[in-house]
């Protein structure tokens, strides 16, 4: 006898699922805020806002200090950088995965979707990231900002989509900032936000998401009954 209440298997709307990081998967939103402030404030700055330097979140690592620290003069950016970077290292084994994260991808791996990840953070940084959460082999693609353009130019996404050979009406684009959802729509592909990062999700209406989770469990859930 079959169960009348289970639900018939639905042909998947998107083959490919691309995830920002920060913020999105990772719980980093807090930690990269106290680094960029504390960054600013070494080489002389003003102490940016909460909100300025999470503003900054998913662009480019050069982008988001210059744009935090408008009155850092340009010659001390490559030292404004390196601060950024000695304080995220002191705390980066301390960041831990959103929970639910694993299971989410595995149960879209298991419908067949193919995975990636767009992020702002470099080579070197994301791949010690899947190394330490022991994720590199739930993501069929991956690029960061210091490989390509930065978000919100679409070359990051685009670049996913040819390798993965997936058309844009096919690729959906997850992120918790106005740079993930623009940088969707500047490369034609659906986007659905996420409330519990950088960004509020109030700022998120321009893009027209498809949808936006308050919790990984929220968005695990749509994405089974929609993506």
């Amino acid at each position: 006898m079959t169960d009348s209440s289970a639900r018939p298997a639905r042909p998947p709307r998107f083959d490919l699922i691309a995830f920002d990081w920060d913020g999105t998967l990772y719980d980093s939103t807090r930690l990269i805020v106290r680094c960029i402030q504390a960054a600013v404030v070494d080489v002389g700055g003003a102490k940016p806002s909460e909100d300025d330097a999470a503003w900054v979140i998913g662009l480019g690592l050069a982008e988001a200090l210059a744009r935090a620290a408008p009155d850092v003069p340009k010659e001390k950016y490559p030292e404004l950088g390196a601060r950024y970077r000695y304080h995220f290292l002191q705390h980066q084994d301390d960041l831990v995965l959103f929970d639910g994260v694993l299971s989410m991808l595995d149960a879209l791996r298991a419908r067949g979707h193919k995975l990636a990840v767009a992020t702002g953070k470099s080579r070197r940084g994301l791949n010690e990231a899947l190394k330490t959460v022991a994720l590199r082999d739930r993501f069929d693609a991956s690029r960061t900002a210091d490989e390509t353009f930065g978000k919100p130019h679409p070359r990051m996404l685009l670049e996913l989509m040819e390798e993965l050979e997936v058309p844009a009406e096919r690729t959906l684009m997850i992120g918790d900032t106005t740079h993930d959802l623009q940088l969707a729509q500047n490369a034609g592909c659906a986007s659905v936000g996420v409330g519990f990062g950088a960004h509020a999700s109030s700022t998120f209406d321009e893009f027209k998401p498809l949808y936006v989770a308050q919790s990984i469990a929220e968005l695990q859930a749509w994405l089974l009954d929609n993506a």
